[in-house]
């Protein structure tokens, strides 16, 4: 009797997730608006060098500015086809809450409180992001441990001071932290002599340093403070939607890792016997249709604008003027923390 009441629940259960697996998931709300309205409205940083940065004929590059265009090719069929909206701190949840924006593409940091009192959802990590310190090169300051009685710059009310200030203090080292009331202040204070020291995010300190007067005279540790991943956001609700962001973004990772190219992507849609690379790419299994999307979605996508590994590379990595490694921003595979769930 228990083995056949044990059979029957499997088959249920199993036949309840064969149907879950062929149902669609309801209408998208943003998704229709962003097809009725011909483009993808994204949030971005008011101006970060190597994740979101407008030059002065108004052209958007960086990291999370290519997540967006991907997101639009994937959509819409074009990776042109979005427009971005900059944002500051304060109104980056607004803007997203409010709909003015489909999603937000910036480095913010994915956090518990913000995920469960803001009323957003984190759709994955584009980013492995640490706070950290820049010095001149010249003090001999390799690790944030040599900063002791040294002075530092930073931002008044911000994350970065408390992680600081919490750093310093449990370590017993001395130092004196100078707060300004933006972080521009504090970055022009640092450059210009009034403190050893200014601290930020690793990526950020790369987009400031170009900033500086004398780029080559500063040097930005390696060694991080804290832990802060960072990804695309969407609002709470609408869950084809967030499945359709999480999803492109595992998708350009996942490309990485299958070595799928912006370069060989024609030749493996046609030609690879991979069966993940062909539902990647839309060549088997309708995958792009179980979003409501065309097949040729991450195809579209990866044409366009490549792998997680090309849009790395030419935004912050060593074909940049930021010049930073991949560490943990490195494929799970080759040692670092980039990981994505298979498509299958």
């Amino acid at each position: 009797m228990k083995s056949l009441f044990r059979g029957a629940l499997v088959a249920a259960i199993l036949g309840g997730a064969g149907a879950a697996s062929a149902q669609q998931l309801a209408p998208s709300p943003t998704l229709d608006a962003i097809r009725a309205r011909g483009h993808l409205e994204c949030g971005v940083h008011l101006g970060l060098p190597g994740f979101s940065f407008a030059n002065d004929k108004g052209e958007w590059s960086g990291l999370d500015v290519d997540y967006c265009r991907a997101l639009a090719a994937a959509v819409l069929g074009d990776a042109t086809k979005v427009r971005f909206t900059p944002t500051s701190v304060q109104q980056r949840w607004p803007v997203l809450q409010s709909g003015q924006v489909d999603v937000l593409s910036r480095n913010t940091t994915i956090t518990y409180s913000r995920n469960v009192t803001l009323g957003v959802n984190f759709q994955g990590i584009n980013f492995y992001e640490g706070q950290t310190f820049i010095v001149r090169t010249a003090s001999g300051a390799k690790k944030p441990s040599d900063l002791e009685n040294a002075s530092i710059c930073v931002a008044a009310g911000s994350t970065e001071e408390r992680m600081a200030a919490d750093y310093f203090r449990e370590r017993n080292l001395k130092v004196s932290i100078i707060n300004f009331q933006k972080n521009d202040d504090a970055i022009a204070a640092y450059d210009a002599g009034r403190c050893d020291s200014y601290t930020a995010g690793l990526g950020a300190l790369a987009g400031q340093r170009i900033k500086l007067k004398n780029p080559a005279e500063h040097t930005i540790m390696t060694e991080t403070i804290s832990n802060d991943p960072q990804g695309p956001v969407t609002r709470w609700g609408d869950e084809r939607w967030q499945a359709i962001v999480r999803w492109v973004l595992n998708g350009v990772i996942a490309a990485e890792y299958l070595g799928v190219t912006s370069k060989n992507v024609d030749d493996m849609r046609a030609n690879s016997k991979n069966a993940e690379i062909r539902r990647l790419l839309g060549a088997d299994g309708g995958f792009g249709a179980m979003l409501g999307l065309p097949n040729d979605w991450m195809f579209n996508a990866i044409k366009q604008v490549g792998n997680y590994a090309e849009s790395y590379e030419r935004t912050v990595g060593k074909g940049s003027p930021l010049g930073l490694e991949r560490g943990q921003n490195q494929l799970w595979t080759r040692g670092g923390l980039l990981f994505t769930p298979p498509f299958q």
